[in-house]
């Protein structure tokens, strides 16, 4: 059974994107993330071979980590994902059809939304979390509005240029946790550079005034 979307925040509520990743290396950067403290870990599914990659982390890493692929766009999508040992599905978009097929299959599942009609109708439709995307083209002044209104305890997650430096404002704001792609990882990035960027978001990350 897969576990709830919250207890994987500790101790870092941030979602590795690795957009671009390949089998051969997925290893070495999934142990400098979680060297680091980070426990979820996506695959986008536009990357070299995804879902030999999904199997690589799930294997070496499923019992301590949220592993599952990103840019998930149809239901046969989360299928594939499940059959490759992901327990994550991360969307783009926020199609109800993928969420009520990814948590019929016992999955997590954080669609994307960028507006309040799309955040409701994605928590209809089962959603564990919420990806608030492209956070370049929102602000912390948006995340702080839809507070007032979605339900308590929604998880809602910025994703789109974050990077150490700019957690505060959206911390203080309302979010919940991070996503964070190219900042962090990009195709071809060596274990050692990315152990270092991801050290750099985690002392962010603790910097945060805690709740």
């Amino acid at each position: 059974m897969t576990l709830p979307l919250s207890t994987w925040l500790t101790p870092l509520p941030l979602i590795a994107v690795l957009r671009g990743i390949s089998a051969i290396e997925v290893d070495s950067i999934g142990d400098a993330l979680t060297g680091e403290g980070f426990r979820i870990l996506e695959v986008p599914l536009n990357s070299p071979d995804p879902f030999v990659s999904i199997g690589h982390l799930a294997r070496r890493f499923g019992d301590r980590c949220l592993v599952g692929a990103g840019t998930v766009l149809t239901p046969d999508d989360v299928t594939r994902v499940g059959v490759a040992g992901g327990k994550l599905i991360v969307m783009p978009h926020g199609d109800v059809r993928v969420i009520r097929e990814a948590k019929r299959q016992g999955l997590v599942c954080i669609p994307g939304v960028a507006t309040p009609t799309e955040a409701f109708a994605a928590l209809d439709a089962g959603a564990d979390g919420l990806k608030m995307f492209p956070a370049e083209q929102l602000a912390p002044a948006a995340l702080k509005a839809w507070r007032a209104v979605l339900p308590r305890g929604t998880l809602v997650f910025p994703v789109g240029g974050m990077h150490p430096a700019n957690l505060m404002p959206w911390w203080e704001a309302g979010a919940s946790g991070f996503g964070t792609g190219s900042n962090l990882y990009r195709p071809g990035s060596k274990a050692d550079e990315v152990r270092g960027v991801a050290a750099a978001f985690a002392t962010a990350y603790r910097a945060l005034p805690q709740r």
